[in-house]
């Protein structure tokens, strides 16, 4: 299989039909949000999108693990530097659970700086006889039920970018000024979590991490000069849904004459948007970013395998992440024939869990909600499935938050449907609070070291 972009340019999603596409009320004011747009420095570099690119080869390889986590959907509203800061502290907690435990290095790939997107199964929204546009995210409208808030307005475009460019430095800081030294262990646990169970589990492996560290710096080794120990590599990814934004941020590599779409180190599609002859397809087929796909509980195995040979023609291991989102009561149905196919045929991909989308539920109060014992249980079927298999579970997708929401039910929290209004924050969909997340990163950690431990000629 060859690359075959001869016939692609940034442009050319434009001949063909975007599913989930936003009907802006002004055309002219979207094509002179989308110049000035173009002029705008990228948000990330192409040399960091192929560092990542290395980085998701051996997860391909089964010698690293993925982990991709943060919100649903970002808010023009949340976007302090305290939140920020406690969604990166669950992450980086997450993966050192994972790392510890397990003894994997794991890949930190946030679903942040650029998240501001949702689709939708309505076009619509109905309360109280009242028929209005839904909500698609603050990069195209608002949540509040109003006529003026529903309007798409492309001035959200250039208030998106904005907003990630402060996240991307606020990111920037955290994880290469001190803020992610492995000396700081500690220092990640929330206060609300340190006194979970959860909370006193991860103390326990920032106790013995911490001992480690005073063993080498006895022996005479000089920490502070060690990069890997000061600092982390983190980057960012999220859903390519508004390809206006997408293609105003795609930028020429000057080293190898490339297309990156700079808005994010990793892009992904949808599962509603993954038409083969679709705009989406179509525009990130050029591009060279690492790339994910959702794999929902319709995909054929024919309608996949022509999928990962367009998005991945040269068959390059870490160009594509597969990203199953099944539903706990159609994983072991539905994901084995997809897994068999590509493997027989040779296809070079990350698998990936997303079991967050597929258990997603409307509780009696109308929230939208998750059991965390489906979340843990999607999960722990896609590792078993795959390790059977005889292909590494290399991944895992999650939204989750720094903040102690109560929005998915059950885990560490035993949170019920009564305690869904306590603190239901999310402008979209549930996501696992810091202590549920911790909770889902010592479950991995236990399903990687049953894998490895089954595994042993595999080099970790």
């Amino acid at each position: 299989m060859e690359k075959s972009t001869h016939d692609w340019s940034p442009s050319t999603w434009r001949t063909r039909d975007a599913a989930q596409d936003v009907t802006w009320p002004d055309e002219a004011h979207l094509a002179r949000v989308e110049s000035d747009l173009a002029l705008k420095p990228p948000l990330v570099f192409a040399g960091e999108a192929r560092r990542l690119l290395d980085h998701l080869e051996l997860v391909a390889h089964g010698k690293s693990f993925l982990l991709q986590a943060g919100d649903c959907a970002e808010s023009f509203d949340e976007g302090s530097a305290d939140s920020i800061r406690d969604k990166l502290k669950v992450i980086l907690q997450m993966a050192v659970a994972l790392t510890y435990a397990a003894g994997v290095p794991v890949i930190k790939v946030g679903r942040i700086a650029g998240q501001f997107a949702k689709p939708r199964s309505d076009e619509y929204e109905e309360r109280d006889g009242q028929r209005l546009l839904a909500f698609r995210g603050h990069i195209v409208n608002g949540e509040e039920f109003e006529v003026s808030a529903r309007r798409p307005d492309p001035e959200r475009l250039l208030a998106a970018y904005h907003q990630s460019v402060a996240t991307l430095n606020l990111l920037r800081a955290f994880t290469t000024g001190g803020f992610a030294a492995l000396s700081r262990v500690h220092a990640w646990n929330q206060e609300f979590v340190a006194n979970s169970l959860e909370g006193k589990r991860y103390e326990v492996v920032a106790d013995e991490i911490e001992r480690a560290l005073q063993f080498m710096k006895a022996c005479g080794i000089d920490l502070h000069d060690d990069g890997a120990l000061q600092g982390v590599d983190f980057y960012t990814s999220h859903e390519a849904l508004i390809l206006h934004y997408e293609q105003a941020l795609t930028r020429r590599d000057s080293l190898t004459g490339d297309w990156y779409d700079c808005s994010a180190h990793m892009l992904w599609i949808g599962d509603r948007t993954r038409q083969l002859d679709g705009a989406h397809v179509e525009f990130l087929r050029g591009v060279s970013n690492p790339l994910g796909l959702k794999v929902g509980p319709t995909m054929g195995v024919d309608e996949l395998l022509r999928l990962v040979d367009v998005l991945n023609p040269e068959n390059r291991a870490g160009r594509l992440t597969l990203i199953a989102r099944m539903g706990d009561q159609l994983v072991e149905e539905k994901l084995p024939p997809l897994v068999e196919s590509l493997r027989a045929a040779g296809r070079e991909v990350v698998w990936a869990c997303d079991p967050m989308h597929g258990n997603t539920f409307v509780a009696s109060g109308g929230q939208k909600t998750r059991r965390f014992d489906d979340v843990l249980s999607e999960t722990s079927k896609f590792f078993e499935l795959l390790s059977s298999m005889g292909t590494w579970p290399g991944g895992l997708h999650v939204e989750l938050t720094g903040d102690n929401v109560t929005e998915c039910l059950g885990g560490g929290s035993r949170l019920n449907e009564g305690d869904l209004e306590l603190n239901y924050t999310s402008i979209c969909d549930p996501r696992l609070n810091a202590t549920q997340s911790l909770d889902m990163a010592f479950h991995v950690a236990e399903f990687l070291q049953r894998y490895s431990a089954g595994n042993g000629a595999r080099s970790l």
